[in-house]
């Protein structure tokens, strides 16, 4: 089914303007002199000139076009969004058609599109901010047949994606702090798949956990003791209670703080560690894998500052290493005992 459309006016391109302004100097010309070659000249120059504005109007007339947004992108960083553009038209084919979707994107060019014919492409863009970014319309404009007018389309789309927090370069502080969190603080004995240590053998220890390589060389019962499983665990407390911000430099304080969040989770769960986000607004629970990066990353994209409150975000209770954010104190971090 065809998009609502919307058609604009014909706008006149600067070879045009200089075009009717020889038009014009010619009908003065033929004018003044009665020259009846002149006459037939100006006649073919407004020819040409009616001839070019309805090819223009023909030219974007019956187009349809989709944009598919994607599912995972982050602010200032480029992405690529698919779109399909159609001619609906039985008799005639459309040409040097540009097709602009995304007000920071690159314009697509189309140089031909044949009857009732279908071209897919690529547009590229990238979003300064995070957030739920909205496109309304696509716009479809050409300058078919001479380069004299540009007529112009806007096909509605209604489309929207969530923008993720930016995610700083693989060496910042944050990602490599929240990968030490992890691998330091929570490092205790425990029911996981990791070796912890060797140890001789004891009254009450799972006859499983016996080492018998070890055993047959020592002589003595060697017991493994396995690492806990919160080794591999990491709580992400980002305090969003910042009051109202006040200027710019504050709202770019509070988007790099939502930034080092992202960037830390998108870390640790590249490493295959469990992560949990808490915030004033939520908290995700502790998980792994592509689906919790794109919870936590839908939830940092919402995520506003709160009003100040006196009380304090309370501690995780998986008792995982924590990593605290905040705009009213410097970054510090909180491990589980051993």
């Amino acid at each position: 089914m065809a998009r609502k459309t919307i058609v604009e006016g014909i706008r006149i391109t600067r070879i045009g303007l200089v075009y009717i302004v020889l038009a014009l100097v010619v009908g003065v010309a033929a004018a003044n002199t009665g020259n009846n070659a002149l006459y037939i000249v100006e006649a073919l120059l407004l020819a040409v000139l009616v001839l070019s504005g309805l090819a223009s109007r023909r030219n974007v007339a019956r187009l349809d076009v989709d944009l598919e947004l994607p599912d995972d992108a982050h602010a200032n960083e480029p992405f690529v969004a698919r779109l399909r553009l159609r001619n609906r038209d039985r008799w005639t084919a459309r040409r040097l058609i540009v097709v602009e979707g995304i007000a920071e994107g690159e314009p697509v060019l189309v140089p031909y599109l044949g009857r009732r014919a279908e071209e897919s492409g690529e547009l590229k863009a990238m979003i300064k901010r995070r957030g739920v970014f909205e496109v309304p319309f696509v716009h479809l404009s050409s300058v078919f047949p001479f380069g004299f007018f540009r007529k112009g389309l806007r096909v509605r789309q209604d489309a929207a994606m969530t923008v993720f927090p930016e995610i700083f370069p693989a060496g910042p502080d944050v990602a490599g702090r929240a990968a030490r969190i992890g691998d330091r603080a929570a490092r205790h004995r425990g029911r996981g798949h990791e070796l912890f240590n060797l140890r001789r053998y004891q009254a009450g220890d799972e006859r499983r956990g016996i080492h018998w390589k070890q055993t047959a060389r020592t002589g003595d019962l060697i017991f493994m003791e396995r690492e806990a499983e919160s080794g591999r665990r990491l709580t992400i407390v980002l305090d969003n209670a910042v009051g109202e911000l006040s200027g710019e430099a504050e709202l770019q304080r509070f988007e790099t703080l939502v930034s080092e969040a992202a960037t830390a989770a998108h870390e640790a769960l590249r490493q295959g560690y469990e992560v949990e986000l808490r915030t004033r607004d939520a908290r995700i629970p502790l998980a792994a894998g592509a689906t919790q990066r794109y919870r936590i990353m839908c939830e940092l994209a919402r995520v506003a500052p709160r009003p100040r409150t006196r009380e304090p975000l309370e501690p995780a209770a998986s008792q995982a290493p924590e990593l605290r954010l905040a705009m009213n104190r410097p970054l510090r971090t909180a491990g589980a005992a051993g």
